[in-house]
């Protein structure tokens, strides 16, 4: 019988670790992206006061 490639074995866990935590990191990016535009969103609903864009009032 052959013997066993524990380095195999252990790399192969170490690739899947590692794809774990990069999903879990992108998961934390989307969240987090998902948060700003939110707050960015709700700043941009109140409406400009006058002469707010450089233009003066007419």
């Amino acid at each position: 019988m052959a013997k066993p490639n524990y380095s195999f074995e252990k790399r192969q866990r170490e690739l899947a670790k590692k794809k774990k935590q990069d999903e879990k990191d992108a998961r934390k990016r989307e969240a987090a992206e998902a948060a700003k535009q939110a707050a960015d969103g709700d700043a941009g609903d109140t409406a400009p006061a006058p002469g707010a864009d450089g233009n003066a009032p007419a």
